[in-house]
């Protein structure tokens, strides 16, 4: 009888490239410029990334594309997001009961704080020219920078599992 290995790495590996992308658009507005110069069809995903911290908990939105000729999904992630947390005062007093709101900034990936937007590339086979790619997406005005993230530099990793 043969016996069958598994090697833990096969499981490891990331299938995926990211890309930062800094600037002041709206989420919808960005996809729409990304559709204009790449040839995908991004459109917003009910599905939106829901993501628990010590602040709170937050949905980032979701812009996707499955290319089926090319076997590729695209995700337009959305890395900042404000909760905002009704705290009462401690100092009450009988006849006063005072409230405020503290709004808090969350990040998707908190490593890259000033990154606003992530384009994820999942199960790409064949190898995608992000030059060309990049060079595409630095001709939208709004874009102030764009540029590859190295995967292992990342410590939450499970945030971008969806």
């Amino acid at each position: 009888m043969a016996i069958h290995k598994l090697d833990l790495d096969e499981f490891d590996e990331i299938d995926y490239y990211l890309m930062a992308i800094h600037t002041s658009l709206e989420d919808y507005r960005l996809a729409y410029f990304i559709n204009k110069n790449l040839p995908i069809n991004l459109s917003k995903s009910k599905n939106e990334i829901h993501a628990q911290t010590k602040e709170g908990e937050a949905n980032f939105s979701r812009f996707y594309y499955y290319d089926e000729e090319k076997a590729v999904s695209w995700n337009l992630i959305q890395n900042k997001n404000e909760i905002i947390s009704v705290s009462t005062n401690d100092f009450q007093n009988l006849f006063s009961n005072e409230t405020s709101e503290v709004s808090t900034t969350i990040h998707l990936l908190p490593e890259f704080k000033k990154v606003d937007f992530f384009l994820k590339i999942d199960n790409s086979e064949e190898a995608l020219n992000f030059s060309e790619i990049q060079q595409k997406l630095n001709t939208i005005e709004s874009i102030a920078a764009i540029y590859a993230v190295d995967t292992d530099k990342i410590k939450s990793k499970n945030n971008l599992i969806f």
